[in-house]
């Protein structure tokens, strides 16, 4: 799934949606002494009252909020896999038996609590549903023909929850004008912060691949390595930092960790450039010929293809190995580039990286920025100051 199939999907879950359909929620309780089951409820999601409708809608909708690498992970399951998660939710997904559809569910919620000890009691939330998406783009005020094309994906949605002590209050009766003390015995449970979760299957444009499943993290570039393999059966995974650090590691690798800033700030034009060309299809990926071919329009000399093989060899084990473009270009338009010294830290965009370079000058380090206007600080304009003499990159 791109960030668009998503974000669709994701925008869907909102009151009165008639091209969203869920049909049941399974809400199972766990107890955190014993990592056993307290207690399970199956009901019909319409069933539930409104506002608990908008409760968990708003739930499902915060799962899936995120980007992709950093908190949202589309995994390829495990092949041959012992009691295989993807065989198991396809088999619920295709279920026409709410008892059936139950002890799927279950059978997925025993392998989360298989070694497993949470810290508090969770809830964990399943739903089956079906998004109704038209062949089309239409218009607001297009009306729907009875020939449209609607594509059906029916899908299963988890979302684990933890449980909130209820806060104990003073409270002022009017109608007795006393003060009382006031203390719910009933857990909270936390539907605004999601543990974590899933999508099954991932959709990429109107097709359903149920090869691949929608991994969500509770926190950014943290996802739970041991429910990814052993819960779900999904691969191995990388996040976006994890991308970013091992590119890093091949440059400075192929390079002998010397690399100017304009050479730098080319790298980044031409891997964002690749980006924007493909924005519609498939993000794009790097290989170790599209290292090198990088490396090379960049400006870099002397770079050969055992040299970037020998990196990846290296740094990762793997030469097969690709990173994806996104992951490693920073934000532009945004000054994502920070350049923290001693002296000063300073945050620039990907695209006036050229502008700054390191100097030498008498022996000492200099960063210089070429600028087009006078300086400002703290209101005042800087005064130009002319360098005793030549200053060396």
């Amino acid at each position: 799934m791109n960030k668009k199939d998503i974000a669709q999907i994701r925008k869907q879950f909102k009151k009165d949606n008639h091209s969203l359909k869920i049909s049941n929620i399974f809400n199972v309780y766990i107890m955190k002494e014993t990592s056993e089951i307290y207690h399970h409820q199956n009901q019909p999601f319409e069933m539930l009252d409104p506002d608990q409708q908008e409760l968990f809608l708003i739930n499902f909708k915060k799962l899936l909020g995120g980007n992709l690498d950093e908190k949202l992970f589309e995994l390829k399951f495990q092949r041959n896999a012992e009691n295989s998660s993807q065989l198991i939710l396809h088999q619920g997904l295709l279920s026409s038996e709410v008892e059936d559809w139950k002890e799927r569910m279950l059978q997925i919620v025993g392998k989360m609590l298989l070694n497993r000890q949470y810290e508090k009691d969770i809830v964990i939330t399943f739903i089956r549903g079906e998004y109704f998406k038209p062949s089309k783009r239409r218009g607001a005020d297009a009306e729907e023909s009875a020939n449209d094309t609607v594509y059906s994906h029916p899908f299963i949605l988890c979302s684990i929850n933890n449980t909130q002590e209820p806060k104990k209050e003073l409270l002022f009766d009017y109608v007795e004008k006393e003060f009382k003390y006031n203390f719910v015995l009933d857990p909270v449970i936390n539907l605004n912060a999601p543990m974590g979760g899933f999508l099954f299957p991932c959709f990429t444009d109107n097709a359903a691949d149920v090869n691949h499943i929608l991994y969500s993290s509770g926190k950014v570039h943290e996802p739970d390595y041991s429910f990814i393999e052993d819960v779900l059966n999904g691969e191995e995974t990388m996040t976006a930092k994890d991308d970013k650090a091992v590119f890093e590691e091949i440059i400075k690798h192929v390079t002998s960790d010397q690399l100017n800033t304009s050479t730098l700030s080319n790298v980044y034009e031409e891997i964002h450039r690749m980006i924007e060309e493909n924005e519609e299809e498939e993000q794009p990926k790097l290989d170790t010929k599209d290292v090198e071919r990088v490396l090379t329009m960049s400006g870099l000399e002397d770079v050969s293809s055992e040299k970037v093989e020998s990196a990846f060899k290296n740094i990762i084990d793997d030469q097969n190995y690709e990173i994806k473009a996104s992951n490693v270009v920073p934000k532009y338009n945004s000054k994502s580039i920070k350049i923290n010294t001693k002296v000063a830290n300073i945050s620039i965009s990907p695209q006036d990286l050229r502008y700054v370079k390191q100097v030498h000058l008498s022996g000492k380090r200099y960063l210089m920025i070429e600028v087009e206007e006078d300086t400002v600080v703290e209101g005042f304009t800087m005064i130009p100051e002319a360098f005793g003499e030549k200053v060396e990159e």
